[in-house]
């Protein structure tokens, strides 16, 4: 069977990890959870406060703590700095409100795609993230564009929060997101845009299973030609 690579792009709480984690799981595929491992220098970064000025100081963080990746007993993915489970201290509001200034450093940037291109050299992988079909993986066999309304995006991450137990405020989850969007799509290096050749899908009023089908469709469709 061939194997393929498969991008999926997006603004914040876009669904991306969501689906990208239940189209892995069907098709047996590896999923690399890119926000993760941004979300992961966000966090080294604050811990030993670092600002933009220190960008040595946050790659020799990432060089002594390596992001990693495990699962949980239930089956759930988990994320390591170093020996660390970060896996929900990651998703705090401190590092959802800094990490668009820490990946918009370049030579961030350029170590966390250096090390996203080598684990997606065998295929058979899909990727989330915001620049994995324009920079990250410009040759993926699929690319996907998600889009969905800044309401339904924060009401999606204020259930997420509530199930997790982080305290949020949805009028402040709106304002966040929508400055979120602004900054990730006007930085310089690697803004969040649609690569030409991605299928742009909006899922506002869009199930889960609805995207995961679409997707998945469009998967099998490539899978099979390649047989």
């Amino acid at each position: 069977m061939k194997s393929i690579r498969i991008a999926i792009d997006g603004p914040a709480s876009s669904g991306k990890s969501t689906v990208a984690k239940i189209i892995a799981k069907h098709l047996g595929y590896t999923y690399l959870d890119t926000g993760a491992m941004y979300r992961s220098a966000t966090y080294l970064a604050l811990q030993k406060h670092l600002t933009e000025a220190d960008v040595q100081d946050i790659l020799k963080e990432l060089a002594q703590n390596p992001i990693s990746f495990g699962r949980s007993e239930d089956g759930t993915q988990t994320v390591f700095v170093g020996n660390q489970d970060v896996t929900l201290a990651i998703r705090q509001n401190d590092v959802t409100n800094n990490v668009s200034w820490v990946s918009a450093l370049p030579e961030i940037r350029q170590e966390l795609v250096n090390q996203q291109r080598i684990i997606a050299e065998g295929g058979a992988i899909i990727m989330d993230g915001r620049d994995i079909g324009t920079v990250v993986l410009p040759d993926a066999e699929l690319k996907i564009f998600l889009i969905a309304s800044v309401e339904e995006r924060a009401e999606r991450r204020f259930k997420e929060n509530q199930e997790k137990g982080i305290e949020t405020d949805l009028e402040i989850l709106k304002e966040e997101i929508a400055a979120r969007d602004y900054k990730d799509s006007h930085r310089k290096v690697s803004p969040l845009k649609a690569a030409a050749d991605a299928i742009i899908f909006d899922t506002t009023g869009v199930d889960i299973d609805g995207v995961v089908k679409f997707i998945q469709e469009k998967a099998e469709k490539i899978i099979d030609m390649g047989n």
